[in-house]
């Protein structure tokens, strides 16, 4: 008896329509990767790559999804290897133009996973760091609903993430749905290609009993899309219940290897030999073979009733995981093969893929003629999908200094807070676009008093129990005007809402200035998300603190060393460590100058609550000084001291700065002239010593200014960090030196003996000068 994947009422003209943009769709993605592997020229040899197989797996989902279900204000992450997919709707919808289509990889042309920065097409969300593509639309609809409270903009559409099953193995998907803020975020839809496969083999139990569970526990509503039209006519014959719990029962690899089984090995294997074997022997011993194999591969991944059925139940009061059922490699002829990952199809396999799609090879990017139904239904989702114009908002103006001069002792975590309050005054325009973020370290990183000024944001108002407790300093007002976002303590969510606070200016229209505070030894942790957010075009501020090893007590889990190194090495990103509080605010304020405008980028800035005397910096009184001192700050460095007869150069940075004057005084009491300079951005000096060599476009002037070759000298550098960081200085110059710094794992103790540990004290420093000299 044949079966039919027809639903009764459906519109047949319609669903055949889509049937056909379906299997373009798989032509045309598996078309872009063998053309950049078998057909471009390649004269070195070296892979090229693409995921066939892994495309195949999402065609169905996408081709529902964009032909029905997205609308103009939807944004969707695309799982990176299933970029060809995203390319081949792109070009169908008329957004791509097909010149692009056989430059998969290559320069220029579309990047290996989609891009917002790169692509001819910009994707709504970049990916390809597995896990973080995935959890992007969830700060995506945190940054749309701030932006929204805030000023009114971001429209109301979904946020959807295309999800690869292996991805849900990354801590940073579990970290994400676990948030308390997420579990209100109705807009939020995932879709788990669930094909039970990964790079090396079939998932010998992939748990999809027990990813409902646990997204069901976290607040999601779970919808799982297992069977398509064709199994579920056999289930409801006589028989049929014992079917479904065969292939309900049966391992990923014994049910990936049916999919590979001639008829004649499906009618003996797939009864099985329990108690309901002569029953499914008996229901399928009359189904025609062709309709046999088809059935045992239908899927509800690869059904569009079944699709369609499933996002019709999204509720959207909360967040929506949709469990869909697919087949790695479908309708390729890898399909369910356990090494499919990155294999390619042979001239001979792509060529009887195209006699089985009705595509000609010879014309591999044909579309459809004008006026046909799915030339029509293409042309009416490109209608609904157009994203409308908005012109971004002029990002706010920030001013550059606030006119203050701190004086007594006060340690540069201090400053953050207090220049934070200060910009509220003077530049209320510019306040009102500072967002912070914290992973619950508010209070103990100095944001309290900020917090306590602009409030706590919240989608909708809450209520404040403790607001008549006067022993309360730090309060929690909840309101959709607050300024301050407080998240779990997952290091790798603050980074990535950042990212999306980040690039509101471009997706929404509306800049902001987003800083995200963590401990120092954490960003390491996050690193990763963080650097990725950058890649995507977002632009905000991470403020590392307290840093280093002057976190004395607190031993060494809690003191970063390697954090001075990874701010110079981060692209699109300008690092400062500031000795003092003046300092602090110029940086910061310099960074935010810098946000929320095309030719802007992100900045980290590595903080310290070392208690340092103020009138060390010796800031200028004369205006014009003044301001030539802060040019020289957020350019990367200034002479803090120079010396009448100097005889040797003590460069320094951050926190270690009364260190090393003091070594400087006792130099000159024994009759050796000492410069002391102080570094506040190593990145910056580095490409200006990569400019003066043609390397870079940045500006060299500093180096000349700070470091003059008329006063080069041997040179001792000193950081709380690791000593390389520092290390490239002596070229400027072309001096004898020797870096200081943190090289091995740290202890608990008091700061003087920590120092002296890591041969970071004024004697150390002294000696290691005296020994250039002498």
């Amino acid at each position: 008896m044949s079966l039919t994947a027809t639903e009764p009422g459906q519109n047949i003209e319609r669903e055949a329509a889509l049937r056909e943009i379906e299997r373009r769709v798989l032509w045309l993605a598996t078309a872009i990767v063998d053309s950049a592997n078998r057909l471009r020229p390649n004269p070195t040899g070296l892979k090229v790559g693409g995921h066939q197989a892994s495309s195949a797996s999402m065609v169905t989902i996408m081709t529902a999804l964009w032909l029905e279900q997205l609308g103009a204000d939807d944004r969707v992450s695309v799982k990176p290897h299933a970029s060809p997919v995203l390319q081949a709707l792109e070009y169908l919808l008329g957004q791509l133009d097909a010149e692009y289509l056989p430059t998969l990889r290559e320069f220029g042309g579309l990047q290996s996973y989609p891009s917002r920065l790169k692509d001819p097409v910009p994707a709504d969300y970049s990916t390809g760091s597995v896990g973080i593509g995935a959890t992007a639309p969830i700060w995506g609809a945190l940054a749309r609903r701030y932006v929204d409270t805030h000023f009114g903009a971001g429209g109301a559409g979904r946020q959807w993430s295309l999800v690869g099953d292996a991805e849900l193995d990354e801590g940073a998907v579990w970290e994400a749905v676990l948030d308390p803020m997420v579990a209100e975020l109705g807009e939020v839809v995932w879709v788990v290609d669930l094909n039970r496969q990964s790079l090396d083999r079939v998932v010998p139990m992939m748990g999809a009993t027990r990813l409902h569970g646990m997204f069901t526990a976290a607040g999601w509503q779970v919808l799982t899309v297992k069977y398509g039209r064709l199994l579920e006519e056999l289930f409801a014959r006589p028989g049929g219940e014992h079917l479904r719990d065969r292939i309900d029962e049966m391992t990923n690899p014994e049910y990936q290897r049916m999919l590979r089984r001639s008829p004649a090995e499906l009618r003996a294997m797939l009864p099985g030999e329990g108690p309901g074997a002569a029953s499914i022997a008996e229901l399928i011993a009359d189904v025609p073979d062709d309709d046999l194999r088809a059935a045992v591969r239908n899927l509800g991944g690869h059904d569009l009733g079944a699709l369609r059925a499933a996002f019709d139940q999204i509720d959207d009061t909360r967040p929506t995981v949709v469990l869909a059922y697919t087949l790695k490699g479908y309708g390729l002829a890898t399909e369910g093969h356990p090494q499919n990952h990155s294999a390619l199809l042979t001239e001979a396999q792509i060529g009887q893929l195209a006699g089985d799609l009705g595509v000609d090879p010879a014309d591999p990017w044909a579309t459809f003629p004008a006026g046909s139904a799915p030339a029509r239904l293409l042309a009416e989702a490109a209608d609904r999908l157009r994203h409308p114009q908005q012109p971004p908002a002029a990002p706010p103006a920030v001013p550059a200094d606030l006119g203050r001069t701190p004086s007594g002792t006060a340690t540069t975590q201090a400053a953050l807070g207090r220049t934070l309050l200060d910009l509220n005054r003077a530049a209320p325009e510019a306040g009102a676009r500072v967002v912070t973020v914290s992973p619950d370290v508010s209070s103990s990183t100095n944001l309290g008093g900020w917090v306590n000024k602009v409030g706590v944001w919240s989608s909708d108002e809450r209520n404040d129990w403790f607001a008549d407790d006067n022993e309360t300093i730090l309060h929690w007002r909840e309101r959709p005007s607050g300024q301050h976002v407080e998240l779990g303590i997952a290091e790798t969510n603050l980074v990535g809402l950042m990212g999306e606070l980040g690039a509101t200016w471009n997706r929404w229209g509306q800049p902001l200035l987003p800083i995200g505070v963590m401990y120092d030894p954490f960003v390491e942790r996050a690193l990763e998300p963080w650097s990725f957010g950058m890649y995507a075009g977002g632009q905000s501020i991470l403020v590392g603190t307290p840093s280093g090893v002057t976190l004395a007590p607190e031993g060494g889990a809690h003191q970063s060393i390697k954090t001075p190194s990874i701010g110079l090495e981060q692209p699109n990103c300008t690092t400062y460590e500031p000795a003092f509080a003046l300092d602090t605010e110029w940086c910061l304020l310099a960074s935010l100058a810098r946000l929320g405008r095309p030719d802007g980028g992100s900045a980290y800035l590595r903080l310290s609550t070392r208690p340092v005397d103020q009138t060390l910096a010796a800031v200028p009184t004369d205006p014009a000084a003044r301001e030539r001192r802060r040019r020289q700050v957020v350019a990367g460095a200034y002479a803090l001291r120079r010396s009448a007869r100097p005889t040797v150069t003590l460069v320094t940075m951050g926190a270690l700065v009364t260190e090393t004057l003091s070594a400087a005084d006792r130099l000159e009491g024994l009759g050796v002239g000492a410069d002391v300079v102080c570094v506040t951005s190593p990145g910056l000096l580095f490409r200006a010593v990569q400019a003066r060599r043609g390397l870079d476009d940045a500006e060299s002037w500093i180096l000349d200014t700070v470091f003059p070759a008329d006063r080069a000298t041997p040179m001792v550098t000193v950081l709380d960090g690791h000593p390389h960081t520092l290390a490239f200085l002596t070229g400027v110059n072309v001096v004898r030196g020797t870096d200081l710094g943190v090289t091995r794992f740290g202890q608990s103790g008091d700061l003087e003996s920590v120092y002296r540990y890591h041969g970071l004290d004024a004697d150390t420093i002294l000696g290691a000068a005296l020994d250039l000299v002498d």
